[in-house]
């Protein structure tokens, strides 16, 4: 069995989001505190994390070399913040998507913490430039924003503040691999970052190709699920447009004037709401209706089928 790492992790906010971080930082062996301002909230949180990492151990999808009792020993909760930022040399915050909220805790950390350690944000939509902007810490602050479950998706985007020191961002995405999650460095901060850019875009011309009644809702998802997602399971666009030619320079060539006019067709930003709306709400509550236990049930099903393909990615890479 390996040691656990040298250094302290923090993580600030017990929601579903800190959870599962303190979940991947245990698994890679590191002491984890999970602060919150309510006791409570903390209990609950070490509970569900108990729960969790017992059920991943029986279905062999724990993370790391370490079994779940030695993880569960490595995560304690904490109340203050000066005591759970002692020693820590990595703080992650996992607050509600509110700005103020967000930059107050910010503001808290940086009266407190020394030039050492490591300053993120789990935010999916606010920027480096409103969370760190004045703070005499901005050099070490960077936005690591994980897809959820981060349990299960390993994807970590790092998008740094200008002021953000190269070092920073280096040590970031270098911890992220070794607790096994994917970074991706961003080099700029631009709204939407890079996944919801791409997600957003699906989305769009999705609720278009509905709203004109070019295919069902059903029907749609079942284009990703069945079609362009398995390739994306394991393969990008842009290797995909490399394979599906002698090259990329050979798909260009073939296909670019075909894409130009494709492109040139697509409507402008839906609205996402109204009729369109009533529709796709309409078809996926038949699927899946929007009551907690109905929805739980499939996040869980979603879940299990993320595991499966992380099992299978993993194999897929040792081949």
């Amino acid at each position: 069995m390996e040691p656990p790492q040298a250094g302290q992790v923090v993580v600030i906010g017990s929601g579903l989001i800190g959870r599962s971080w303190a979940m991947v930082f245990a698994g890679g062996g590191f002491k984890v505190k999970l602060y919150d301002v309510v006791q409570q909230q903390i209990t609950s949180a070490l509970e569900y994390i108990r729960k969790e990492m017992k059920e991943l151990e029986k279905s062999g999808m724990l993370k790391g070399t370490l079994n779940a009792e030695k993880q569960l020993s490595l995560i304690s909760g904490c109340m203050d913040l000066k005591t759970a930022v002692d020693g820590a040399m990595f703080i992650q915050e996992c607050t509600p998507e509110k700005l103020e909220l967000k930059k107050k805790i910010f503001g808290q950390l940086d009266l407190i913490v020394n030039n050492d350690v490591i300053l993120s944000s789990s935010t999916s939509t606010l920027l480096p430039t409103k969370l760190f902007t004045g703070l005499k810490h901005v050099k070490q602050c960077i936005v690591s924003h994980p897809v959820n479950p981060p349990y299960y998706v390993p994807l970590v985007e790092l998008v740094p503040h200008p002021e953000t020191e190269p070092s920073t961002v280096d040590k970031t995405y270098a911890l992220m691999k070794k607790i096994g999650q994917s970074p991706v460095k961003l080099t700029k901060e631009i709204d939407g970052f890079v996944l919801n850019r791409l997600q957003y875009a699906v989305i769009s011309e999705a609720w278009r190709l509905v709203g004109e009644g070019v295919v069902s809702p059903a029907d749609l998802d079942l284009v990703m699920s069945h079609g362009l997602g398995m390739r994306y399971a394991f393969i990008g666009p842009l290797e995909t447009m490399h394979l599906n030619a002698e090259g990329m320079t050979n798909y260009c060539e073939r296909y670019r004037e075909g894409m130009i006019h494709v492109l040139k067709t697509f409507g402008p930003v839906p609205d996402f709401s109204g009729e369109i709306e009533q529709q796709i709400s309409q078809a996926m509550s038949e699927r899946t209706p929007a009551d907690p236990e109905h929805l739980n049930a499939r996040r869980a099903w979603r879940d299990e089928c993320l595991m499966g393909l992380a099992k299978l990615k993993k194999q897929m890479k040792s081949n």
